[in-house]
């Protein structure tokens, strides 16, 4: 069962367009066309303000809900099996990073986990977009070193670069 605080940061969780605004997005989704510009993979950014009461009473998890959504959005459909897909929660306040089976072996879970906890404390400082580009940024090192631009080769945009609201 859900505990008190967690429902009542659920029930009245700010809309996500109040930290992200539209101009916010487009800024955010002109950082992920040009991070891949620079590597084969495919980020996707989702954020939700607040889970479905009855996924929320059922006390599913933020990385739960983030697995969920690499699901629903069909990050894992890409050729070389290399999507990323940042999750935000904010009534949690958590960040969750969900990437494919292409990275296995290739990046810890302590690496994206060092990336969610560095994106966790831009956004604990009041600013949530930078939070989501120093993520963006991060997630960029990881597939410039894994799945580099191969020269001569036009890479396909497979995932849309907008950013997704859940709810």
């Amino acid at each position: 069962m859900v505990g008190p605080g967690r429902l009542w940061r659920h029930l009245f969780a700010r809309p996500a367009r109040t930290l992200f605004p539209a101009d916010s997005l487009q800024r955010i989704a002109a950082l992920i066309r040009a991070s891949e510009a620079r590597h084969r993979g495919e980020i996707v950014f989702a954020l939700e303000a607040d889970m479905p009461l009855h996924e929320l009473w059922r006390n599913v998890s933020p990385r739960d809900r983030a697995v969920q959504a690499f699901s629903n959005l069909r990050v894992w459909n890409t050729a070389a099996n290399n999507g990323v897909l940042i999750y935000l929660q904010l009534a949690d306040r958590r960040i969750e990073i969900v990437a494919d089976r292409g990275f296995g072996g290739l990046v810890s879970a302590e690496q994206w986990r060092g990336i969610c906890q560095l994106m966790e404390e831009r956004l604990a400082a009041g600013e949530p977009e930078a939070a989501v580009a120093e993520g963006i940024e991060a997630i960029t090192g990881l597939l410039e070193t894994h799945f580099p631009q191969r020269p001569g080769e036009v890479d396909e945009d497979e995932l849309p670069d907008a950013p997704v609201i859940l709810r």
